[in-house]
């Protein structure tokens, strides 16, 4: 099948995420996979929620015999063939790349394919939830649990780098924690970046740049760096309950980013240890030779703070 999927790809269309992953909400209208009870070797389940251009499902692999999530992408719609084609280019071509990476704290990627106008990614099921829930007053877990997945999260991030990809999108609902556990996972390496910027061509505009590096709001090419800034700043709302820069526009929040250093950490927290305002401050460094030179060293210098 795969090989079938890669002569497609770049060719015109017809004519995301995991079952605790956070999804957008959207205004396209998706016809197809909500009446499909099968794609391929899968067998659909339980729909899970809605994402920029499809659904997701708990799925049961035929083959393998295993339960998987599976994405899916409604090829057809809001868009020209030009433009369609584009997307299911790209869908495919991140698929692919999130299918090569190979480590514990990053969700692994099976399978790609396409059917009845619908292209579709399936992943491993991943227990627990994103951590959104916990970025909130009230809700934010102990600072060494948060120490410890950020950490982990760093990680992830830097073998991910070493393979040349960057995720752009890094934030507390694209991190996944099971405290049953323990374990940690990124998701969504590129591929909700995808629809996003196709959505973002017809005048819709997806969330805020609250978790957005300098370079990437200012529309530069973006490396390693910038992802360690959005971690940086998802760091910084776990621990306090609060964003580093805020604003009651975008163009406000935008500003700050560019422009300001946020409230020292300690400030807000000070039973932390002095350390993670040190990590804090230097991955939300303005100038990228600033910052951590790599996911490993920030990784390093979070579990300093720890012991």
């Amino acid at each position: 099948m795969k090989n079938w999927l890669r002569n497609l790809i770049g060719g015109a269309g017809k004519g995301p995420n995991n079952p605790s992953a956070r999804v957008e909400n959207s205004t396209t209208q998706h016809a197809a996979p909500q009446l499909l009870r099968k794609l391929g070797n899968y067998e659909l389940g339980e729909k899970l929620g809605t994402g920029a251009m499809g659904y997701v499902y708990i799925a049961r692999d035929l083959v393998n015999d295993r339960e998987v999530a599976i994405k899916t992408m409604v090829l057809t719609g809001n868009f020209d063939t030009e433009q369609m084609a584009d997307i299911k280019s790209r869908f495919f071509r991140e698929a692919e790349i999130a299918e090569r990476m190979d480590h514990p704290n990053i969700v692994s990627v099976y399978d790609m394919g396409e059917e009845d106008e619908v292209a579709y990614i399936t992943m491993e099921v991943i227990k627990g939830k994103d951590l959104e829930a916990h970025s909130k007053p009230g809700h934010l877990l102990p600072y060494s649990k948060v120490l410890d997945i950020m950490a982990c999260a760093a990680d992830a991030l830097g073998y991910a780098h070493e393979q040349d990809v960057v995720h752009r999108d890094i934030k507390p609902g694209n991190i996944m924690y099971d405290p049953d556990t323990g374990i940690v996972k990124v998701m969504d390496f590129g591929i909700s970046r995808i629809t996003t910027e196709a959505k973002t061509k017809l005048g819709v505009v997806f969330g805020t740049p609250y978790y957005m590096s300098p370079e990437q709001l200012r529309g530069l090419k973006i490396g390693g760096a910038s992802d360690l800034f959005s971690l940086g700043t998802t760091m910084y709302q776990l621990l306090s309950g609060k964003l580093p820069f805020e604003g009651n526009s975008t163009i406000e929040v935008m500003s700050r980013i560019a422009k300001e250093a946020p409230v020292d950490i300690l400030k807000l927290c000070p039973d932390l240890p002095p350390g993670v305002g040190k990590v804090i401050n230097r991955s939300l460094e303005k100038e990228i030779e600033n910052r951590f030179h790599s996911g490993q060293e920030m990784a390093a210098a979070i579990r300093q703070c720890i012991t």
